[in-house]
């Protein structure tokens, strides 16, 4: 099943930098790049904060439930604006229900159950694929205002 909520898909200016994802060590180092990313494209302190704040929930997501995986990062360009995407990878169980998943107040662990839904209000576009046994994709954009 695939949820999205973008309009057209955005032009990658640049071939994408990967990250692995596999330790807490790497989630740290993700959000570190990713703020450097976000001020590099020009975003606002605000919107840097809420980027980084929903990539830090997907990245522990692909920890924690996918077993790890890579995190895909694009500076990308459409109809004259600049932005930041994000893929999430990983191989793990998949998520069987993506609707609930993404309601808030569902958790399949010990958290909140703001995390999917909550990095889906912090970005401009958002689409998630996965199925049982297929691994989750999820990826998430920032784009600078005119």
């Amino acid at each position: 099943m695939t949820i999205f909520n973008s309009t057209a898909a955005p032009m990658s200016t640049s071939p994408p930098d990967t990250l692995p994802i596999r330790s807490d060590e790497q989630i740290v180092r993700l959000r570190q790049f990713v703020r450097e990313r976000a001020v590099a494209q020009g975003l606002s302190l605000i919107d840097q904060t809420k980027f980084v704040t929903a990539a830090s929930e997907l990245a522990r997501n692909t920890l924690i439930y996918g077993g790890g995986g890579d995190a895909h990062c694009y500076l990308v360009e459409r109809n004259g604006r600049r932005g930041l995407k994000l893929e999430f990878v990983d191989n793990g169980p998949g998520i069987p229900d993506i609707a609930r998943a993404l309601s808030d107040g569902f958790t399949s662990g010990s958290g909140l159950g703001l995390g999917l839904g909550g990095a889906k209000r912090l970005c401009d576009e958002f689409e998630i694929r996965s199925a049982p046994g297929e691994g989750t994709h999820v990826s998430i954009t920032k784009w600078k205002p005119f």
